[in-house]
This record gives structure tokens, sequence and C-alpha cells, in this order.
């Protein structure tokens, strides 16, 4: 099989755009992916997209996919929908790399798209429950913050963090975001106001909660001979995984972790060739503050029980030895749940190829890592930088 590169990324701004249609905000991403392409790139070379989208609203129904090719003037070509809650366009990213490693194709596009700020918030709460079980969560009345506070009471109960902990990861990552033009909230805030803030649900605030966002995000996949044509620096797919997750608490064994990702980083480092000592930086599903905490221990960063210490000592801090949500990460910069796992890869690319906000210091491997709902489905993929630009 041939190799993978992304060979263009790009994302329009997160936030809240009344008036917009996921139409619109996916041709802004459109286009900042062929701008962010070395060469003059015809897209009358792209054979095929995988779209990711919940369809929040009702707008799951249909034929949205072929609505926004159709929309960019890709007229014809064969295009997917694609549906795993949160975790939506990580899947269509590997749909993407799966076509273009097996030679179907030749080039791909992955992306994503949501728009959630155009319903009330009652509205909204309800459809992002069905990222989870529905008969015995959703149905009872368990919101999504409910299930990630449930995670979160556990993990505080059986290991040395607490919530000033959480709230350190919201610290960092709104630093991170406010360098971030494209992010939703788009401001520092301090340790006091992360702490203060009103219970969402308990132990769970408002600072460790993610955004409700409108948003979109594209990534141009292709194979060795197209991406030497149009790109300096390609950036080389080296890894991909994906595990498949119990999609019920109850149904699990613990709380404290999410299998699933386990599974599926092990999966993408052996794919790779590599451990995660060998990462310079990531970035993780962090819905919920929780949520990247566990994501230290489950891909691997970390030991059990070790991830707020971790977190403390600054080892994932920009300037640390594992940077994590360089872009400012769900919560910062928004989580349009269709758009944000190549929204994901957009940071990847820009990192490998310098050119991030907020820039890790010569990277050569990082790390993407998407998660549908709170676990039941999840990819990671691993890029690496061609040095030199020479395939």
């Amino acid at each position: 099989m041939t190799d993978a590169y992304v060979i263009g990324a790009g994302q329009s701004d997160f936030g809240s755009f009344p008036g917009e249609s996921y139409r619109s905000l996916f041709a802004d991403a459109f286009d900042e992916m062929l701008e962010s392409v070395d060469g003059d790139f015809p897209t009358a070379e792209i054979d095929e997209a995988f779209l990711g989208t919940l369809g929040v609203g009702g707008r799951q129904l249909g034929l949205s996919g072929p609505a926004v090719t159709e929309h960019l003037g890709l007229h014809g070509i064969p295009t997917t929908r694609v549906e795993n809650a949160c975790a939506a366009s990580g899947y269509a990213l590997r749909q993407a790399v799966m076509a273009v490693k097996s030679g179907m194709v030749d080039v791909a596009m992955a992306g994503g798209y949501e728009i959630m700020t155009d319903m009330s918030g009652d509205h909204t709460k309800w459809w992002l429950g069905v990222s989870g079980e529905t008969e015995w969560e959703r149905l009872s009345g368990t919101t999504f913050a409910g299930v990630y506070a449930q995670m979160a009471s556990a993990y505080l109960r059986e290991y040395d963090a607490t919530v000033e902990d959480l709230s350190r990861v919201a610290v960092k990552n709104h630093g991170n975001g406010a360098q971030n033009p494209h992010a939703q909230l788009g401001f520092e805030c301090t340790l006091e106001d992360a702490m203060n803030a009103p219970d969402v649900a308990a132990p769970l605030n408002l600072y460790h909660c993610c955004p409700t966002t409108d948003g979109a995000s594209a990534v141009l996949v292709a194979n060795e001979e197209v991406a030497k044509e149009f790109s300096d620096e390609p950036v080389r797919v080296a890894g991909a995984g994906a595990a498949s997750g119990r999609v019920g608490l109850f149904q699990r064994d613990s709380l404290t972790g999410i299998p699933a990702s386990e599974t599926a980083a092990e999966r993408a480092y052996e794919d790779a060739g590599i451990s995660p000592d060998d990462l310079d930086f990531a970035e993780v599903h962090d819905c919920f503050a929780i949520a990247e905490l566990a994501a230290y221990e489950d891909l691997g960063f970390c030991d059990r029980g070790e991830a707020a210490p971790l977190l403390r000592e600054g080892e994932t801090d920009p300037d640390g030895r594992l940077p994590v949500n360089t872009s400012g990460g769900l919560k910062s910069k928004g989580h349009p749940i269709g758009a944000t796992g190549t929204g994901q890869v957009v940071e990847a690319y820009s990192q490998l190829r310098g050119e991030a906000h907020v820039q890790v210091d010569d990277p050569e491997i990082g790390l993407t890592h998407n998660v549908g709902g709170s676990g039941g489905g999840v990819t990671v993929h691993v890029f690496e930088r061609v040095d030199g630009g020479e395939l």
C-alpha cells in the first residue's frame, strides 16, 4: 500500500454564527485548506470526500454531505457522510486515509461540520445526549455533562487529583486558545476564575466544560505521487487506530478511563512503529476537563493516577516535555461536534510545518485523539514530519 499524506488542512472560525449554514462554514474551511497547500491545487483532483457530522437539531436526516460538496462545486464525486457522535470526522479521516492507502483514490478530502447554536439550550442538550447511551442515560435524565461528572467524581475519589487540577486544564487550554484566531473562547483565564465558576454538574463547573459551537474543518489526504507534486512539506499519516467501546457508563468496569482510547492508541502506535515517548505534542479530546486527564493515562503519556502530577509539573504546557492542546483544545477553541476530529488535524499539520500559533520547538511526531460520546468510539492518528519535504 502507498503511504498517505496530509497536504492541506483548514478550518472556519469556531463560535456562534447566526445566519451561517453548514455549507457556508465548510466553504470557509475548504478555502483555508486550499490556501495551506504549497502548490496551486486544482479541486478537480479530489476523487472522494468523507464528511463527519452528528446532525444536531435534526440535520442528520437527508443528504447533507453531498449538499456540501455540490455547494463547493465538487460535482459528481462520491461523498459519504460519517456519523460517530463527537468522533465523526476522526472516523471520516480514517476512511480517507484508508481510501488513499488502498489505492482506490489518489486524493480524498476528510472533514466535518456542525451548527449547534440555532436552537435553545434545552434542545441542544437533548441532541448532545444522543452521543451517549439513550435508554439508561439520556431518557433517565442524565446530561452529557452529567456523564462526565460521574467520571470526574470517580477519578477524584480514586486518585491524587482535585477540582483544582480540573481547573488547571482550563487555565492551560485557555492560555493556548487565546493565541488561536479561530478559537471560540479565545481569552485567558486565571486559576481563580476557573475555580469559582458556577457548577454545571458537580464537580464540573462552567470552566471545566467545552462550549456549544458552530464550525467546520477540512483536510486533504493524498498519495505520495500527488504529495510530491503539490506539497513542499507534506505530513505523513504514520499511524491510525480506532476502537469501539461500551456506550453506557453502567456497562463499564471502571469510570476513571476510556478503554476504547487505550485500544485505539495501542493500534496507532503499532501502526506507526512508535511509543508514546516518541511524541512531541498531542491534541486530545477535552470536551470536559476530566477527559483530558483521562486521556493522558489512556494514551500512555503517564501511568494510571499520574495525570494530575503530570499537569501540575508543567509537562503538558507548550514548553513542557509533551505539549497538549496547543490549539486551545475543545475547551477554548470550541467543539462543533462533527468538525472536531479534523479540526485537531489542522493543528497537527500546522505544528509539523512550523506554522502553529503556539509553536512547539522543532516537532517531528504528533498525535490526535478524537472521542465519540463518553468513549463509544475513538480514533487516534499519528502524524510525522517529512524532513526537508523529501518523500
